[in-house]
């Protein structure tokens, strides 16, 4: 039966009617099954049900008395609503061919030219897999895959890799994926060497990351340490915070949007990593949709992530409730002179008056890094 309500509410956001009939309508040829004398579940309510999972974070065993339906058919239903929602939505997580929008988004939204992306890697909890050993057994003391991602400068993932045994954290995730390994050894594809605005000094286009991965000609981490920083450098590490926080936000917005993240995936390895993915693609799907919205009805409202110091509404949502833990180290490949004389060059950038933010001394001086 339609709702005369024009919206459906999920967790912790609203999804248009017509929204969802386009999912619907998608996800269709790939879970409505034929007629039979046990009357199956229509394709409607099957991705109602695997939404409300997704988003609640309600457990299998709560959904199916909600629905008046079996465990064991709930669980197939969020797995087959899960493939097809990825099968369909991949295409929103597509490795980028054209990056120029990207690079201009960094440096127009976050003042970080010649960044094509924020990368990261998180655990994603789920219950002992059976007869798996440690192979899944993270130095944190549970059960885990890595989840590695990248995003655009809006908060949508433009790279995942889902599925690396929790104990690889401290060594080669990244490596192991083709676009990490082309991304530590300089041979991915993106845009040539540009000028820095403003300059006629060319640097390559890179992604930004954490102290958990190495300094490679294409992928920039801050300055180690604190102390015994300079002030240039302590610049630098609050202009490279700015761009590398949004990848932190777009894990944080999902973690608070789908909110069966909060907690270990009750269920099998193969089923957890369709839901990972199946979230991620919603994620996309949602946040692209956002154009032209009012405010009150986007997937990504202005106050969800963090801006001008003021921390994100996800923070109050996901608290330390999430599934998503940091990844320690995620590969042993080592830094690189290259890497570190690039960095060197957007160090100097952000000196001149082509590439300084007026307001950037004022929060090195009061360490306010968080203030993006």
């Amino acid at each position: 039966m339609r709702e005369k309500d024009p919206e459906k509410h999920f967790g912790y956001f609203r999804m248009s009617v017509a929204t969802f009939d386009c999912l619907l309508a998608r996800v269709m040829p790939f879970i409505q099954h034929g007629e039979s004398h046990r009357s199956p579940v229509g394709p409607m309510e099957r991705l109602a049900v695997t939404l409300r999972h997704l988003a609640h974070g309600i457990s299998q065993n709560a959904l199916a008395g909600s629905y008046k339906l079996g465990t064991a058919t709930v669980c197939q239903i969020v797995k087959e609503v899960c493939l097809a929602l990825w099968a369909v939505l991949q295409e929103e997580v597509k490795f980028p061919t054209n990056w120029e929008p990207i690079r201009d988004g960094f440096w127009e939204r976050w003042n970080y030219p010649n960044c094509v992306g924020a990368i990261d890697g998180k655990h994603v909890r789920i219950k002992a897999p059976a007869k798996s050993g440690s192979s899944f057994f993270n130095y944190r003391g549970y059960f885990s895959f890595v989840l590695m991602a990248a995003c655009d400068a809006k908060y949508r993932f433009t790279y995942v890799h889902v599925g690396a045994h929790g104990k690889e954290s401290d060594g080669g995730v990244l490596s192991r994926s083709k676009f990490g390994k082309k991304l530590i050894d300089g041979s991915l594809p993106l845009l040539p060497c540009a000028p820095l605005p403003g300059t006629d000094v060319l640097t390559p286009p890179v992604f930004v990351a954490d102290e958990a991965f190495p300094q490679k000609i294409n992928l920039m981490r801050p300055y180690p340490g604190s102390q015994q920083l300079s002030h240039d450098q302590k610049v630098y590490n609050y202009r490279h915070s700015r761009a590398r926080r949004v990848i932190e936000n777009s894990f944080g917005i999902l973690a608070a949007r789908w909110r069966v993240m909060a907690h270990a995936i009750e269920s099998s390895v193969e089923t957890a990593e369709v839901v990972t993915k199946a979230c991620i693609a919603l994620h996309n799907f949602l946040a692209k949709g956002d154009e032209g919205l009012p405010e009150e009805r986007q997937y990504i409202p202005p106050g969800m992530a963090d801006r001008g110091g003021v921390p994100g509404e996800w923070r109050v949502i996901v608290q330390q409730d999430t599934n998503l833990t940091p990844a320690r180290r995620i590969t042993s490949a080592r830094s690189t002179q290259d890497g570190l004389a690039v960095r060197e060059i957007f160090k100097e950038y952000f000196q001149t008056d082509q590439g300084r933010l007026e307001w950037q001394d004022q929060h090195v001086r009061r360490g306010t890094l968080l203030n993006i």
